[in-house]
């Protein structure tokens, strides 16, 4: 597992609490994002989720299942129907957008703790979270330091 990075592309993903906790509880099966000048997330990634908000906190991870890109309608057309656990809250942020995109979510896998904003500035200072996600690149501080020793246990 240790050389996961080199087999799937890795992100790191910002979600708010209530989202981050939908997920690893099971009933969210979508998570959705803007599409502006990022490029998407590859089927098959791992994507590691930052929960932000009061918890501050990298807390786990699941694989990105299907990958949806389109407009805003037609993501909703799929992803709004019941059992998804998605809300109306989420077509509010997606809404008007020029494209978006819907991650299926797979294998969801709480950490065995979380590690905090503050202990990841102890190591790296000045770290700031993604505003909405990043590709973590193979070698990078974030992934050595801390990532891959965390998903190791």
């Amino acid at each position: 597992m240790e050389e996961y990075l080199e087999e799937a592309a890795m992100y790191l993903m910002s979600i708010r609490p209530q989202y981050a906790n939908a997920i690893f509880s099971k009933r969210k099966k979508y998570e959705l994002r803007k599409l502006s000048g990022v490029k998407p997330v590859e089927e098959g990634s791992v994507i590691i989720v930052y929960s932000s908000g009061k918890v501050k906190s990298i807390v786990g991870e699941f694989t990105a299942g299907e990958i949806i890109i389109d407009t805003p309608e037609r993501i909703w057309a799929v992803v709004s129907r019941p059992g998804t656990g998605i809300g109306g809250d989420a077509w509010a942020y997606i809404r008007g957008a020029r494209r978006a995109m819907a991650i299926k979510v797979e294998n969801p896998r709480l950490y065995p703790r979380p590690v905090s904003l503050e202990e990841i500035r102890r190591i790296i200072p000045g770290w700031m979270p993604p505003f909405s996600y990043k590709r973590l690149q193979p070698g990078e501080r974030l992934y050595e330091l801390i990532v891959r020793r965390v998903r190791r246990v």
